[in-house]
């Protein structure tokens, strides 16, 4: 018999520290069937587990929590940020080294948004990272079309307000201009959704590349596009600082858990579209009445000019 009592944590939450899958996978996960506690399926994840519980996903007992890690991503353009996607377009997790564990990302970048984006096994801290109380600044390299003056920018410094939507302080600096566009650095705290590009729009400028070249104290420094780079325990734990790790309760002492104990995942999102077979061309007369298909066309068969006699000369212009 399952407990239900308030002692323990919510079993969505205790999958996604085991690096299994955000919280909100999890409950997709459990709403499935695909999870049962103590030999009882379930089918909410309300619902609290301790230690002593037996959790078995898809068949397979859940293995122990692994250690806290995080990685860096230098993303390219043309990725989006999810596990899966409904429309097909390639996503930053079909592009990572399959020897990675399974990772979530903190926060996301646009699908034309390049540069630094971190990833983690731990869903407690990428919880905690994407906090706006966490007051970690990001900072961003901006080309955009356009004029603009630094005084203008400056005015950022207290926020602004736009199309109903209130963006906190903003540092911007204009480092210089290159023909029609002009290259700017741009901090933000908050990271709202597509915040710079909706902020600069508002000045007139029309963002053509955005580039993150950091998150807080981590760096994107000379990484190539593309590689991932994992900070190291000791590194790591320094640069949360010890608040950030009470939070988000990091635990850096686990073991690291093998590609063999990983549970198998199952494919949750939308299948991928099917290309459309291809259409047959169509053919015009000069008449404008559609000709069938030539491979539905019936050869006529040659005119025999043995019985009509010789084909009749015709006479040369001369010039």
């Amino acid at each position: 018999m399952i407990d239900k009592s308030t002692s323990g944590e919510r079993i969505a939450k205790v999958m996604a520290r085991a690096g299994l899958a955000s919280r909100r996978e999890a409950e997709t996960w459990i709403e499935q069937g695909r999870v049962s506690v103590n030999g009882q399926v379930i089918t909410s994840p309300a619902l609290n587990v301790t230690a002593a519980d037996r959790i078995v996903i898809d068949g397979v007992p859940m293995p122990r929590r692994e250690r806290t890690r995080l990685f860096l991503y230098n993303k390219p353009r043309g990725l989006v940020t999810t596990h899966s996607d409904p429309e097909g377009r390639p996503t930053i997790f079909g592009a990572l080294p399959k020897k990675l564990p399974r990772l979530i990302s903190v926060g996301r970048l646009d699908m034309n948004t390049e540069g630094l984006l971190l990833l983690t096994n731990d869903g407690g801290l990428a919880r905690t990272l994407e906090l706006p109380a966490t007051q970690w600044l990001r900072r961003y390299r901006v080309r955009a079309n356009g004029r603009i003056d630094q005084p203008t920018l400056d005015k950022l410094r207290g926020g602004i307000t736009v199309e109903g939507i209130h963006y906190g302080p903003i540092e911007a600096l204009l480092e210089r201009a290159q023909g029609a566009n002009a290259w700017l650095s741009f901090a933000i705290r908050e990271g709202k959704n597509r915040e710079v590009r909706k902020v600069l729009e508002s000045l007139g400028l029309r963002v053509n590349r955005l580039i993150r070249v950091s998150y807080g104290p981590f760096m994107l420094g000379d990484l190539p596009e593309g590689e991932v780079k994992e900070v190291e325990t000791a590194a790591l734990r320094a640069e949360l600082g010890e608040k950030i790790v009470q939070q988000s309760d990091a635990d850096f002492s686990a073991p690291l858990v093998s590609d063999e104990e990983r549970v198998p995942r199952k494919r949750t999102g939308a299948p991928r579209r099917e290309a459309p077979a291809p259409r047959q061309r169509e053919e015009v007369t000069a008449w404008g009445r559609e000709k069938e298909p030539r491979s539905q066309q019936k050869k006529r068969p040659r005119r025999d000019r043995s019985k009509s006699g010789p084909r009749p000369a015709y006479p040369r212009n001369s010039k």
